[in-house]
């Protein structure tokens, strides 16, 4: 089992930082753990080892850092495999908290590919991002991940349909996943989602990328109010 039942039970809020910047005001806003990225227009790319470096000595936060190098969730040149693994092997001697990856392969999730690339990490967690979403089969998706040890959250956004239906798919995902991985909640999440998700499943942890900026920053006092929504302080 990778879950542990005191964490289980720990309301986390997960905020995107692109900068020092962010993680900082991140940090001042109540954000539990980070999430490492550039390009956060395109979804997320691998940030700048430098970058990852910075963050670690600004804030003291867990942070996870993004694995990917391409728009897709595949690895079409050997040479991002590589490079990703390379990588992967910086950050587990940086002993960041844990990366941030996902690969799909004809709708069905790459387990050989996820496996290499953690092998490069192997003191690491890590969270299985939102390719997820584009899974045939969220289930048999799921029923995958929990065959990569490592992995031990899964980001989703519930998929399609309205908030309640959103919420109904991720409350689904929570029990199929359980006890080994824990859904992170993310995506078209904001602080009425929050509560609603909160009141509807057992998930735990939530997930905030432009819910927590403004102007294209991370903005401390957002960051407060989606951090009083994830610990049930709605005042």
């Amino acid at each position: 089992m990778n879950g542990n039942a005191a964490e289980n039970d720990r309301f986390v809020l997960e905020v995107i930082a692109c900068s020092v910047e962010d993680a900082v005001n991140a940090e001042k806003g109540g954000a539990d753990r980070l999430e490492v990225i550039r390009a956060i227009e395109h979804g997320g790319y691998t940030p700048p080892l430098d970058l990852v470096r910075e963050i670690q000595d600004s804030v003291s936060l867990p942070l996870r850092i993004m694995l990917r190098e391409e728009a897709c969730y595949g690895l079409t040149e050997v040479i991002s495999v590589e490079k990703l693994c390379c990588v992967a092997n910086e950050l587990n001697k940086m002993q960041v908290d844990g990366v941030v990856l996902g690969f799909l392969q004809s709708g069905q999730v790459d387990v050989k590919l996820t496996r290499k690339i953690l092998a490069s990490a192997p003191n690491l967690k890590a969270t299985f991002h939102h390719a997820f979403e584009d899974t045939d089969d969220k289930s048999t998706a799921i029923n995958s991940i929990k065959y990569i040890g490592q992995v031990d959250r899964i980001l989703s956004h519930g998929g399609v349909g309205s908030p309640a239906e959103r919420i109904e798919h991720l409350r689904e995902y929570a029990a199929s996943a359980e006890p080994e991985i824990q859904i992170l909640a993310g995506g078209r999440v904001d602080v009425q989602m929050i509560r609603e998700i909160r009141l509807g499943t057992r998930i735990r942890e939530f997930h905030i990328g432009s819910a927590a900026r403004s102007d294209g920053k991370v903005d401390v006092d957002l960051v407060q109010q989606l951090a009083e929504a994830v610990r049930g302080l709605y005042v």
